[in-house]
């Protein structure tokens, strides 16, 4: 997460990346409209992976979106997600946002193999006949990762308000909140498989936030207050570089002016091309006194 890391990769870090997951649950829905069936072979499954060669499952799962069954509710969905991952983009940076989504994505493709690897341990039967497990590895999704955009938001902008069910003002620290009980309870209840892939897929919250929660944790105020004093940098107020002595104009006045310095004047004075000739020259402090 440091800020070597960053100097050396931060260049390969892609801009505005929550469009582009956006626009891969977007092909996935589009895909379960038109042939849903399809959707079986783009899952995070180790067993075809491995036992198959279908490789292209460690990257295609990204395309299988969250359940919705409701096409208004799911155009919200994208929208909100798309809303909050471009606030955290801008306030973490680029680098920094890129790397938590890909530590999600890699952490939860290590935590399909885990559970691949245990499920072999006590099934060695599976390895010499090439059977399925019993494990269902389609639980392996992208909707706990956008799950841990949403908990690294609520951690980011705990005081933010959101309005549930578009009516209710709701602080997004105790949906947060409320989200990290279901999460548990999901674990306690939901068995082995539920753990691997809650654990591996929220991992990256734990590990991210454990490293660099003291550099990114910011109320509004403060990021608005960086992002003022980051503009005033890249383009200072009040500064010019060229202005008349006599009548105070610069070429933000008028592009057309012209500005010369005159040789005659003691000091560094500047006209512009009406006063240049005509203005009465500054002297030297001794030729005042002469």
């Amino acid at each position: 997460m440091g800020s070597k890391f960053e100097k050396k990769f931060g260049k390969y870090a892609i801009r505005n990346i929550s469009m582009y997951l956006i626009a891969c649950y977007a092909a996935g829905y589009l895909i379960t409209l038109i042939y849903p069936a399809f959707l079986g072979y783009l899952t995070l499954d180790p067993f075809q992976i491995f036992f198959h060669g279908q490789v292209w499952r460690l990257v295609s799962w990204i395309l299988i979106p969250p359940p919705s069954s409701n096409l208004f509710f799911t155009l919200i969905m994208l929208m909100f997600y798309y809303s909050i991952g471009t606030q955290l983009e801008r306030i973490w940076g680029t680098y920094r946002y890129n790397l938590y989504l890909f530590l999600g994505m890699l952490f939860t493709i290590l935590g399909s193999i885990l559970l691949f690897v245990y499920c072999l341990l006590g099934s060695p039967e599976a390895v010499r006949l090439g059977t399925e497990t019993v494990y269902d590895f389609g639980m392996f999704s992208t909707y706990y990762i956008n799950m841990s955009i949403f908990l690294a938001y609520a951690a980011t902008f705990p005081e933010m308000q959101v309005l549930l069910m578009f009516i209710i003002p709701v602080k997004v620290k105790w949906l947060g909140i409320i989200y990290g009980v279901m999460l548990v309870y999901e674990c306690i209840s939901g068995g082995m498989v539920t753990w691997f892939v809650i654990g591996s897929s929220l991992l990256n919250f734990v590990v991210f936030f454990l490293t660099s929660r003291n550099h990114i944790h910011m109320s509004p105020r403060q990021v608005k207050r960086r992002h003022d004093f980051r503009k005033q940098v890249r383009t200072p107020q009040g500064v010019t570089k060229h202005k008349c002595a006599i009548c105070g104009r610069t070429e933000e006045d008028d592009p057309s002016l012209e500005f010369r310095f005159c040789s005659k004047c003691y000091g560094n004075y500047e006209y512009c091309q009406h006063h240049l000739y005509t203005h009465a020259h500054v002297k030297a402090p001794y030729e005042i006194k002469q």
